[in-house]
């Protein structure tokens, strides 16, 4: 289910995907959690989508401009803010 040729390379698309996420928009059962990681094998950088059993979801690409400043957004979610 990964998407690697679907690059996220803004902030706004990292929101866009971690909404769709926290919506359902996926279609994703028993999301439990999000996070940026790296790529042992090529250093690539990438947001990973996991369920209660760290079982990888979904998984996209991001470049290292998104990964350096979308990480708080990824922590703390994106959800509406009220």
């Amino acid at each position: 289910m990964n998407k690697e040729n679907d690059v996220i390379s803004s902030l706004a698309e990292l929101e866009s995907f971690l909404l769709n996420v926290e919506n359902g928009g996926l279609g994703l059962k028993g999301v439990a959690g999000v996070g940026m990681a790296t790529n042992n094998k090529d250093g690539s950088r990438f947001v990973a989508v996991f369920d209660d059993n760290q079982k990888l979801l979904l998984a996209r690409m991001i470049t290292e401009d998104v990964f350096q400043t979308g990480q708080d957004m990824v922590r703390n979610g994106v959800g509406r803010k009220h």
